[in-house]
């Protein structure tokens, strides 16, 4: 094995990722069921790539965790953390910044080459998400889909792009109606 990109999102029926907020607000989650499915694909990362915005509120949230029930803090800490940024220079918890825009390609192929095999993980970051789609650089594609339509946001896929070539490798569907949806590229 080596190491794959793979982003995972939460989406509306309609593909609205942002704001997440109104998907997570309007389910009756599966609680512990959908836990357990993130758990598990969690089980696999070896490193994290999210953008500068994610990567503020994360480390703001996860550093004043006094007890974390699902063990994420402790999996952070752990893994790898790379940030995409234009602004950021050294910040605390990153294992290294990415610079973006015409070297993401390359900064992404770099973190891919390095450290042990596993997944590098990519959530949150809507804007990174584009960019690497339209690079065409994500291994894999997990997608919790909500049974719900927003009609209005961000949508995971940029503007223009076709999603050619993407084989489902694998759906679940949870008890409240939420499918978890695993694409490859072929």
């Amino acid at each position: 094995m080596t190491r794959r990109l793979v982003l995972t999102a939460h989406t509306s029926l309609d593909g609205v990722v942002d704001p997440v907020e109104d998907l997570l607000a309007l389910d009756d989650h599966d609680g512990d069921e959908l836990q357990d499915v993130l758990l598990e694909a969690r089980a696999t990362e070896v490193g994290l790539l999210i953008g500068r915005r994610t990567f503020t509120t994360l480390h703001a949230d996860w550093a004043s965790l006094p007890a974390d029930p699902t063990g994420t803090a402790r999996h952070l800490a752990a893994i790898d953390r790379y940030v995409v940024s234009t602004t950021l220079d050294d910040p605390p918890w990153a294992t290294a910044v990415l610079r973006g825009g015409d070297g993401l390609a390359d900064d992404v192929a770099e973190v891919l080459k390095e450290g042990p095999d596993g997944d590098v993980g990519v959530v949150g970051s809507v804007g990174l998400g584009h960019a690497l789609i339209a690079a065409d650089l994500l291994d894999e594609l997990r997608l919790v889909v909500h049974p719900r339509v927003l009609a209005r946001g961000r949508r995971l896929f940029p503007a223009g792009h076709s999603a050619r070539g993407l084989l489902l490798a694998r759906s679940r569907v949870l008890h409240s109606g939420i499918a978890v949806q695993e694409y490859r590229w072929r």
